[in-house]
């Protein structure tokens, strides 16, 4: 697909991996609406790249549909969505100290990371579907955020891992369904990113981890996730993958 001209919704665009893709999709000449909660920091983002930021909560449907109307009217068309928005959370699922891994944590995990990722999903594929048709009879794509973590999530990411596994687990048969409107459904599945999200984990604990990644031996720059969104939204025969980028990186057990 080409991207000048189109306009792309990006879900977390406030930071990390949302806002560097904010940032490359809109190099590639699309307008970029930012969506996300975090209004100082989205607006700064948006105006960064001449985009449009749009206060979202992506677990609530009237709080997406209205981004989605935004992105539909703002410029091009809405060809191109991308959910950044998450949470992790790090819990066992009985701790140490004998106590139950909280309930209310492990849903709001499943709210933001999978029903939220839904809830863009099934939106921006509706709103791509009044659009006309490109080559191939594509009207648009949409990249979600799984995690390695959904194939091998450590002790204390019950939570992370069973919900970056249910995105895994949708791309297949949203593909499917939205093949019939000419939607494209892919999944990246970054490893250890350098992230305020991975920052905020102590260095004794960041340290043995990196050391686990094969190839290149680092944290994986929030630009590479960024260009791999793109490479997604141009390569029109990329669709139902679940793509991992993570330097070789296979998340040890604790």
């Amino acid at each position: 697909m080409e991207l000048r001209g189109v306009t792309a919704m990006v879900s977390g665009a406030a930071g990390g991996l949302g806002a560097a893709t904010a940032r490359e999709l809109a190099v590639a000449g699309a307008h970029v609406v930012v969506a996300d909660l975090d209004g100082r920091a989205g607006d700064a983002v948006a105006a960064e790249v001449g985009g449009t930021f749009v206060r979202t909560d992506v677990t609530r449907e009237e709080s997406v549909q209205h981004a989605v109307d935004v992105a539909a009217g703002v410029a091009g068309p809405l060809r191109v969505a991308v959910s950044c928005a998450g949470v992790a959370p790090a819990a066992r699922t009985v701790g140490l100290d004998g106590r139950p891994h909280d309930l209310a944590t492990f849903e709001r995990t499943l709210a933001v990371n999978v029903a939220g990722t839904f809830n863009v999903l099934r939106l921006t594929a509706a709103a791509m579907a009044a659009t006309d048709p490109l080559e191939d009879g594509e009207r648009g794509v949409v990249v979600n955020t799984s995690s390695a973590a959904a194939e091998d999530g450590q002790a204390g990411q019950v939570a992370y891992a069973a919900s970056k596994g249910a995105v895994a687990a949708l791309t297949l048969p949203a593909a499917r369904d939205l093949s019939a409107i000419g939607v494209r459904v892919c999944a990246l599945s970054p490893g250890l990113f350098d992230t305020p999200l991975f920052g905020a984990i102590p260095p004794e604990f960041r340290r043995p981890l990196v050391r686990q990644v094969v190839f290149p031996p680092r944290l994986g720059a929030p630009e590479e996730f960024a260009r791999s969104v793109r490479a997604v939204c141009e390569i029109g025969y990329l669709n139902a993958a679940v793509i991992r980028l993570d330097g070789g990186l296979r998340l040890p057990g604790s």
